[in-house]
C-alpha cells in the first residue's frame, strides 16, 4: 500500500533520537526494573482512536520498565474519566490541559491559555486539590484549527488566520453545530480576529474534509493531528497567529497514591515517553490506525520500536 510505504519513508526523516542506522536504543531504551513487578496500574483512556494509542503507548511504556499494567481504553466522556480516575476505578489517563480546564475547572475556552506550559500550570493546582499529579505537556497539541484546500489558499494566499482579514466576507466557514457558540471556533474568529464569513455551515465532524472536497465551504474547521494532514498535501492549516484557540497539549493525570507507590521509574517512563510525540508524530500515528487500518496497540508498539523506547 502506497500509504504503508509513505510511512515508513515518513519515519526515517523523523529526528529525536533516530539516525540512519536507525534508533539510538542507548538514548530511550526503557529498562525493566524488577522491583516494579509487584506495583499494579490500570491505565485508561477516552473513547476515541488517538486516545487509544495515547493509552497504548503510557501503558506499553510502563509494562516495558516492569510494572503489572492492566488497561481501560473504553471509558468515554472526560467526566467518566475522571469519575473512574477518582474513585480509584484506574490509575491514570491522558488528557488535554484545555479540556481539563474548561470542562472540570470551570474555566471559560476564551480564558484559556494557547501556551503550553502555561495550561499546564493553571491546571496542575486545581489537580492537585483533587489528589491527582498532572505531568508536564506532549510536544503536540490537539486542537481547533482553521484549514481549507491548499489550493484555496494559495489562489487567496493566506497562510495565517490574521490574513483572512478582508478577505473573510466571501468566503464560508464550515464547522460543527455548537462551533457557533465556541470561543476557539467561530465566536473567537470573530471577537479575537474580527472576522465576519458569508455564511457558516454547520456540519457533524465527519464531513469536516468532505466539505472542503465537495466546494460546501471554503473554510473548516480541523483539528491539527488529523491524518489527513500528514497522508495529503491538499489540505493546510492556517497559523494561529494570535494565539486564539487553546492548548490542547495532552497532561498524564495520575492519582497521587499511585505516583507514590509506584516510584521515580514511573515519573521518569511517562516524561521520556512523550517526549517524541511531535504534531508530525501524532498525525501520523493517527494515520496508521484510520487510514492504514493498523490496531491502536500495533501503531502504539511502532511508536515506542522507532524511537528506541523497546526493541
Amino acid at each position: 500500500m502506497l500509504l504503508a510505504l509513505f510511512l515508513m519513508l515518513a519515519a526515517a526523516g523523523c529526528g529525536g533520537g533516530e539516525t540512519s542506522d536507525g534508533p539510538e536504543t542507548d538514548v530511550n531504551l526503557i529498562e525493566e526494573n524488577p522491583a516494579n513487578k509487584g506495583t499494579e496500574i490500570t491505565v485508561g483512556s477516552k473513547n476515541f482512536n488517538e486516545q487509544f494509542i495515547l493509552g497504548e503507548i503510557y501503558a506499553q511504556a510502563l509494562e516495558a520498565a516492569g510494572f503489572a499494567v492492566s488497561k481501560r481504553l473504553d471509558l468515554g466522556s472526560e467526566q467518566i474519566a475522571l469519575r473512574a480516575l477518582e474513585s480509584g476505578e484506574i490509575d491514570a489517563y491522558p488528557e488535554y490541559a484545555s479540556t481539563a480546564l474548561t470542562s472540570f475547572f470551570g474555566n471559560p475556552a476564551e480564558a484559556v491559555p494557547a501556551d503550553a506550559q502555561q495550561a499546564f500550570e493553571e491546571s496542575r493546582s486545581d489537580f492537585e486539590q483533587r489528589g491527582l499529579v498532572v505531568f508536564p505537556p506532549t510536544p503536540f497539541s490537539s486542537a481547533n484549527a482553521v484549514g481549507l484546500l491548499t489550493e484555496r489558499a494559495d489562489d487567496l494566499g493566506v497562510s495565517s488566520v490574521s490574513d483572512l482579514e478582508g478577505a473573510s466576507e466571501e468566503l464560508t466557514l464550515s464547522g460543527s453545530p455548537e462551533c457557533r457558540r465556541r470561543a476557539d471556533c467561530l465566536v473567537g474568529l470573530r471577537e479575537n480576529y474580527g472576522l465576519e464569513f458569508s455564511q457558516f455551515v454547520p456540519v457533524e465532524i465527519g464531513r469536516r474534509y468532505e466539505v472542503l472536497d465537495k466546494g460546501e465551504a471554503d473554510l473548516s474547521i480541523l483539528f491539527t493531528t488529523d491524518p489527513q494532514l500528514f497522508v495529503s498535501d491538499e489540505y493546510v492549516i492556517l497559523e494561529d497567529d494570535r494565539d486564539v484557540l487553546p492548548a490542547g497539549n495532552v497532561i498524564f493525570v495520575v492519582r497521587e497514591q499511585t505516583v507514590e507507590a509506584a516510584g521515580p521509574d514511573f515519573s521518569e517512563v511517562v516524561e521520556s515517553v512523550q517526549g517524541e510525540l511531535s504534531l508530525e508524530v501524532m498525525q501520523k500515528l493517527n494515520a496508521r490506525v484510520e487510514v492504514d487500518g493498523q490496531t491502536p496497540a500495533a501503531a502504539a508498539r511502532t511508536y515506542l520500536k522507532e524511537f528506541g523506547y523497546i526493541r
